[in-house]
């Protein structure tokens, strides 16, 4: 005799039937991966649909208000504002997800080194990571790109730099937890190396809370990037890009041309939303509990 059980998964199919029913199962989730899927359309196609070149300027057209001609109207220079927030989604989602991929990735292998062995190294790394996490991380961004220079590289490191810790400290407490827990004694037991069992027992485990702080690092990493921008030390003019944008339009929305800061701020809004309701999704997809 079976009994309906509404949380289990198939057990066929592979990859593609576990993120199906992932995505089924949360409309949430569902309605996030959508909206990432037109962001990621949009930074590929994007320059090459637009109605307008992002930089040509017309100044006979500056500052119209949204028509059936320039769907978010035109700025001070005359360039189509619809087309400029377009362009720039390739640049702002280029910096946020190399960001996150660096940190990802350093603060990953950091992190498990010092949960499963621990000792000096672990002090250490624990120290630098206090350091870093002692300075306002927005401020230490600043310092770090006044340092090196504003150019697109450099916000990606400083970006980088900022986020390790979240990273690294999550993998420590779950390597910590589970490097002694049966599964990583079986495997252990059975021949595998240190590194075997960390990288393809114990660090799959991790995945799950560590995709929940991806999708919220990707939209912090949009924020600060386009905050650099805001304040000079991102992205130079002209190059098409939000933080850019809304701080050009600020100075025009006293004098009613709102649209002109209005349409950037929202689609950098709108990117951090998607980001953040994407977590819940991303860790039912990695856990390896949802796949059984």
């Amino acid at each position: 005799m079976t009994t309906a059980n509404p949380i289990s998964v198939p057990s066929q199919g592979g990859l593609w039937a576990h993120l199906i029913y992932v995505l089924r199962d949360n409309p949430v989730t569902l309605l996030s991966f959508g909206l990432f899927a037109f962001f990621i359309g949009s930074a590929l196609f994007g320059p090459y649909l637009v109605p307008y070149d992002p930089l040509a300027t017309n100044s006979a057209i500056a500052l119209q208000p949204p028509n059936f001609s320039h769907w978010f109207g035109t700025d001070n220079l005359g360039r189509d504002v619809f087309s400029r927030v377009i362009v720039a989604t390739r640049l702002d989602l280029s910096i946020s997800i190399a960001a996150v991929a660096l940190s990802f990735v350093i603060g990953s292998v950091l992190g498990a080194i010092a949960g499963y062995w621990g000792g000096w190294l672990d002090a250490v790394l624990n120290r630098v990571f206090d350091t870093i996490m002692a300075f306002p991380l927005f401020v230490l961004a600043m310092g770090i790109v006044a340092a090196l220079g504003n150019t697109i590289e450099n916000i990606v490191y400083a970006t980088a730099i900022i986020n390790i810790p979240f990273y690294a400290r999550l993998v420590r407490a779950e390597v910590n937890i589970r490097r002694e827990s049966g599964f990583a004694l079986a495997a252990r037991l059975s021949g595998n190396s240190h590194w075997r069992v960390l990288a393809f027992h114990i660090f799959p485990n991790a995945l799950p809370p560590m995709m929940v702080q991806v999708s919220l690092n990707l939209g912090w990493a949009i924020l600060n990037a386009a905050g650099l921008s805001f304040i000079g030390l991102g992205v130079r003019p002209p190059e098409p890009e939000w933080g850019i944008m809304v701080a050009q339009g600020a100075d025009f929305v006293v004098s009613g041309h709102w649209w002109v800061a209005l349409f950037p701020g929202l689609w950098l809004m709108l990117a951090v939303f998607t980001f953040n309701l994407m977590g819940d999704g991303l860790r039912d997809i990695v856990d390896p509990r949802r796949r059984t």
